[in-house]
């Protein structure tokens, strides 16, 4: 599919990945509309910048206006944030946070675009997961249980909207060299070993799968694989991930 003269909206667009899959867009000839927090203008960024805060319900009912009332061609929701630590440890306020921007957001964005796209009969809709949607990691649980709602939720639009020409991709990228991968993060990435990506070519992957108007995809190998067999023999991820997971406990009990 051609992306010359659609309006996507694109949720997130500021920050390390929105920012480069904005710019794939914008070169393949699409109007974009970035709705997020903040965003910084200038150089040969054309988008478009509608600010909001996914965070709290009243952002997230003026996103879904905006919806609406522009009809885009392409809705991608890419806003997200992420907890990393314990459980017990991660405030209401950081989980209610987090499941709102992961899950709540995109849902509700999905159904605020739905009515125009389906009297069109065409649109498509992007929702990024994670690879921690469908390997759920310790010290990951509120972001992994929510991009693991987000997978869920596109699967039942899917087909829930199998009658229409209206599209749903998920796509699930690993972790990436971006201002979320924070210095714990790094440090649990070297102890762990976990492959991580730059944003570019990760935003290159998103927008080819939209392009190619793909179901479901998965950045990564062995991550794939993994996800594949944490589906069917979740006990044996347990003990592949547990040399890691005993690693990572350092990182909070010094």
């Amino acid at each position: 599919m051609a992306l010359t003269g659609k309006l996507v909206i694109l949720t997130g667009g500021s920050g390390g990945l929105g920012r480069c899959v904005a710019a794939e867009l914008l070169r393949e000839g699409a109007g974009v509309t970035v709705m997020s927090r903040t965003w910084i203008s200038g150089g040969d960024n054309q988008a478009r910048h509608v600010a909001v805060d996914l965070s709290t319900s009243d952002g997230i009912a003026e996103a879904s206006t905006v919806v609406a009332r522009e009809q885009p061609d392409i809705l991608i929701n890419m806003a997200g944030v992420q907890y990393f630590g314990p459980a017990e440890s991660q405030s209401f306020e950081d989980m209610r946070d987090s499941y709102m921007v992961n899950l709540v957001a995109p849902a509700a964005l999905c159904s605020a675009c739905l009515p125009a796209m389906k009297r069109r009969n065409s649109g498509q809709i992007a929702n990024i997961g994670s690879i921690f949607g469908s390997i759920p990691l310790a010290h990951f649980a509120a972001y992994s249980s929510a991009k693991a709602g987000l997978r869920a939720f596109s699967e039942a639009l899917r087909r829930e909207l199998a009658h229409t020409e209206v599209s749903v991709t998920f796509v699930a990228p690993r972790a990436m060299r971006t201002p979320m991968l924070s210095a714990a993060i790094r440090k649990y990435a070297d102890l762990t070993g976990m492959n991580v990506d730059p944003p570019e070519f990760v935003a290159k992957g998103i927008v080819t799968a939209i392009k190619q108007r793909k179901k479901d995809v998965y950045i990564g190998f062995p991550e794939r694989f993994f996800v594949r067999v944490n589906a069917v023999m979740p006990r044996l991820v347990d003990a592949a991930v547990a040399s890691g997971d005993r690693k990572a406990v350092r990182l909070f009990t010094a």
